[in-house]
């Protein structure tokens, strides 16, 4: 087993470096760089403490199973909400994906839907429409995109998604994980 390897990847995940893991272990940036070329090996209690400060159960450290990443999500993994007074459905494409980095969804509006009013965050917003046109509304800016274009933003003001078409409009949005 190459628990160097592993202990560096726990450190990847949690997106510190040596010296932070280091700082907060209180061991040198040169200790952690020797734990994880499995040169040196740590004693019982630092082994317990780097994972506590990595957030991983020793029983998860040590389970050999290897867990198959789901990359290919189906219909039977979405779940979807319909608001029929604002005139959309947003359709999560991926399950748990409000504890992720991104999160996917499908938004389809009716004719004259709009998407709720977010207010400023440090997220970003991505969005693809694959049928009919949209308004972005951001803080007093207007932005029209039609079948076909993209739009991409800092969520740094308010915003909302409206429909701004004759019938229906569909739209893929990504929307980053906000650090507020």
């Amino acid at each position: 087993m190459e628990i160097g390897k592993k202990i560096k990847n726990l450190r990847l995940k949690k997106g510190l470096t040596q010296e932070e893991l280091g700082e907060r272990t209180g061991l040198s940036k040169g200790y952690i760089s020797q734990l994880e070329r499995d040169l040196s090996s740590p004693s019982i209690e630092t082994f317990f403490h780097l994972l506590e400060v990595l957030g991983c159960s020793p029983k998860d450290f040590f389970d050999d199973e290897k867990r198959e990443q789901k990359v290919v999500y189906g219909e039977e993994d979405q779940t979807d909400y319909i608001d029929e007074e604002k005139g959309y459905e947003i359709q999560w494409l991926v399950p748990e994906s409000n504890e992720k980095e991104m999160e996917p969804v499908k938004l389809s509006l009716q004719k004259g839907g709009q998407f709720k009013r977010f207010e400023p965050s440090l997220a970003e917003t991505f969005g693809y429409v694959l049928h009919g046109r949209i308004k972005v509304l951001l803080g007093k800016q207007e932005y029209i995109a039609k079948a076909g274009e993209a739009i991409y933003f800092q969520s740094s003001e308010d915003h909302q998604i409206m429909n701004d078409f004759d019938g229906p409009s569909e739209l893929i949005l990504t929307v980053t994980k906000s650090y507020l």
